[in-house]
């Protein structure tokens, strides 16, 4: 392990009353955010339906309330960058838009809680956001986690434009003391890791998950498919030291849902989802749920695999396999001796019949699974763990199952959380 620094140990050291305790997050948040979709358009005049205004986020509100995803567990309204006045009162504390919120963050919060959803917002460490609005600096972490409470806010994310390293390692920390200090609970989302280049030594996951409920690692998402394959690499070449520091109430955050905008394909609309799925990622969709296209709502609503996301045991899955077919295998561990494998193509040419068998993917001897696959509901009684089986996967798609033991096998297995360096995956008896 790095050698922590002074200030890192003395946080380390000081650490008791900070997130983890807040409770919250004990499963990946899962909800709507407005950034990839909807970015910083402010432009009401020209683009009233569109800009970052109360009234996108009150029709959001309206769409998950109405149209069957907060019965999902989809219940977080997320505002991004770009909602608040270009400066803060007289008293020094935030204020939004005059124009483009009229009602205040406290009317939106109270009209997302009146439908039984949550209400996110963002913020930045920072002279400024992001976007070039008032950021949270060190000498106004305390105030802008009250002003936030007071407005009823159920999620901060807090941003790391126009701050320092040292700024950052400071700030984290302070503003997760501060969010527990208002007495409201406040899941806290940091991009602390992704402005560090998300890697030891400079990134300390063991005290991230002390300090943040989630966080961000890595480049933001755009809506592309090769963005998706960046991150899906990133987070599989680095596994062994981010896969560890995921669990109930702190998770790795690989960014939002593209699902139901433009740049994905049915099949890679499919994959985003199972591989968000199997690394146990925070599900926060950005796109116009006004408007959704049935088949990118069914991939979201699917009833199975948001069970899977939700497995109350919380470990991140890892790729287990990468053949040289260009077929790679994922495996999340579930609660019950259950688990979720992930069969993905990274071919352009046509569907592939990969044949292997569950010895082969690792699973213990003498175990018998029923398998559903989550897609199509098609169920496979009796796999033995040393059967031969074939799966055919489109281009750039996926096919996922949920294995549950019907006979355990003799002895039962434990995915190791940490593998010793160089050692690779594998399941280790207990």
């Amino acid at each position: 392990p790095a050698v922590l620094s002074g200030l890192a140990l003395a946080l380390a050291l000081a650490l008791p009353s900070v997130a983890l305790e807040n409770g919250l997050a004990l499963t990946p948040p899962m909800g709507w955010l407005a950034w990839e979709r909807f970015r910083c358009n402010v432009d009401c005049q020209i683009d009233p339906r569109n800009c970052i205004s109360e009234r996108l986020f009150f029709e959001m509100a309206d769409r998950l309330a109405e149209d069957g995803w907060r019965e999902l567990g989809y219940e977080y309204v997320n505002i991004d960058d770009c909602w608040s006045a270009k400066q803060r009162d007289a008293a020094g504390r935030l204020v939004p838009d005059p124009e483009r919120f009229p009602s205040g963050i406290k009317a939106l919060a109270d009209y997302v809680h009146a439908r039984g959803l949550k209400l996110g917002i963002y913020g930045d460490l920072g002279t400024h956001t992001c976007g070039g609005y008032p950021g949270t600096t060190l000498d106004h972490v305390e105030q802008d986690a009250q002003t936030f409470a007071e407005w009823g806010v159920d999620m901060l994310k807090l941003d790391g434009c126009y701050s320092s390293g040292k700024e950052q390692e400071e700030g984290y920390p302070e503003m997760a003391r501060a969010l527990n200090a208002t007495g409201r609970p406040i899941v806290y989302s940091c991009s602390w890791p992704a402005y560090q280049g998300g890697l030891p030594p400079k990134v300390n996951y063991t005290i991230l998950a002390k300090v943040c409920n989630l966080w961000r690692n890595y480049e933001d998402i755009q809506d592309s498919w090769d963005s998706v394959l960046s991150i899906v690499d990133w987070f599989s070449e680095h596994q062994d030291v981010l896969q560890p520091a995921a669990g109930p109430g702190h998770w790795n955050d690989p960014d939002m849902l593209i699902i139901g905008n433009f740049g994905l394909s049915f099949e890679q609309s499919r994959s985003q989802m199972a591989l968000w799925t199997v690394m146990a990622a925070p599900l926060l969709m950005s796109t116009d749920l006004r408007s959704i296209s049935p088949s990118a709502k069914e991939i979201l609503q699917n009833r199975l695999m948001i069970q899977i996301n939700q497995d109350p045991l919380g470990i991140q899955g890892r790729r287990i396999i990468k053949e040289k077919s260009h077929i790679e295998v994922f495996l999340r561990p579930l609660s019950q001796a259950a688990s979720a494998l992930v069969f993905f193509s990274r071919r352009t040419d046509m569907p592939f019949c990969y044949t292997t068998s569950l010895a082969k993917l690792h699973f213990p001897p003498d175990g018998v699974y029923e398998v559903e696959d989550v897609y199509s509901g098609k169920i496979i009684s009796g796999l033995k763990t040393g059967d031969s089986f074939s799966v055919v996967i489109n281009p750039s798609g996926v096919v996922m199952w949920y294995l549950f033991p019907t006979v355990l096998p003799a002895q039962p297995w434990h995915i190791l959380r940490q593998p010793a360096p160089g050692e690779g995956f594998h399941p280790v008896l207990l």
